[in-house]
């Protein structure tokens, strides 16, 4: 099992996080004012350069008016 990043299966996270930031029509800013993180903090999630834990990515999905299940439902709709 590849825990990395770099995997394409948080790659896909990694873009769904970002197609739901623009869905919401939010900015990087405007999620990390959301968060009380800085703008970087957003980036570098979006990028895969940081990995979010399970916690993390609840506050993301809060902050994008959605749910850790909805995304997983997005992420693995077969699941």
């Amino acid at each position: 099992m590849d825990k990395s990043i770099y995997s394409a299966e948080y790659q896909r996270l990694c873009a769904l996080l970002r197609e739901l930031r623009h869905e919401a029509g939010l900015t990087q800013v405007q999620v990390a004012e959301r968060l009380d993180e800085p703008q970087s903090f957003v980036s570098k999630y979006e990028a895969g350069e940081r990995r979010l834990d399970v916690v993390e990515l609840h506050q993301v999905g809060a902050a994008l008016g959605t749910t850790v299940v909805a995304i997983l439902q997005r992420l693995w709709p077969e699941g």
